[in-house]
């Protein structure tokens, strides 16, 4: 296993709106440990999302350096990208972004595609992941079909079903009441520990920070403050 997952070097991230340059990000110097749980909490648009993106190369900086799994993501040819993602990196999102039209085993394994796994072994993978956050009885049910708290346990399932190294998580508790949150965060701890994935999670919400390995504040593009649980 690599030691440090992720490495962050002078990361500046910029935005030109007309004449005007924003700053989204300033001199972030970042290293995290593989299996760490990071939790990263600031009000909304103080550059968390931008960070996710950088970090995990949906998006280049303007300045500095990524490593991830010990790929520099910010100077690899952006063709290379899209499968070292798939195969390594897997998100979370507030808003779920299921596919309507497909059940909650079919949102999962569509995560796969494009594979070079037959489909035993889709089926095999899949049905492990649906397992893990106890959607079984769910598994031919549709979103719709679906509480919050159901919706976002099958986007977990999807996140982890390509078997991560990392996985990137923007509000994943923003659309939930408080209680099916907490029980969201749970499940993210005891996956973290029991699959040995590195969880990186970003939040308006400071009662989640308990959760965390180490906790960073962000505020105006900067990590302001950090310490551990």
């Amino acid at each position: 296993m690599v030691d440090e997952i992720i490495v962050a070097q002078n990361v500046e991230k910029e935005y030109k709106r007309g004449r005007e340059s924003v700053h989204a990000l300033r001199n972030i110097q970042l290293t995290i440990k593989a299996g760490e749980f990071i939790i990263i909490e600031g009000r909304s648009g103080c550059g968390k999302s931008t960070l996710l993106n950088v970090l995990s190369g949906l998006e280049r900086p303007t300045s500095g350096r990524v490593i991830l799994n010990q790929l520099d993501i910010t100077i690899v040819d952006e063709r290379i990208l899209p499968k070292f993602r798939r195969e390594n990196v897997g998100f979370i999102f507030q808003l779920f972004n299921l596919l309507p039209t497909l059940t909650v085993f079919e949102n999962v394994a569509a995560a796969l595609w494009p594979t070079k796994f037959d489909s035993s072994e889709i089926e095999q993978r899949v049905m492990e992941e649906i397992r893990s956050v106890d959607l079984v009885e769910r598994k031919d049910h549709l979103p719709r079909q679906l509480s919050g708290g159901e919706q976002q346990r099958t986007a977990i399932a999807r996140a982890l079903v390509g078997k991560p190294k990392v996985i990137f998580a923007d509000e994943p508790t923003g659309n939930l009441d408080s209680k099916t949150g907490e029980t969201i965060m749970q499940l993210l701890k005891t996956l973290n520990k029991r699959e040995k994935v590195t969880l990186i999670l970003v939040t308006h919400d400071k009662g989640l920070v308990k959760f965390a390995d180490r906790h960073f504040t962000m505020s105006d593009g900067a990590l302001q403050s950090r310490r551990s649980q």
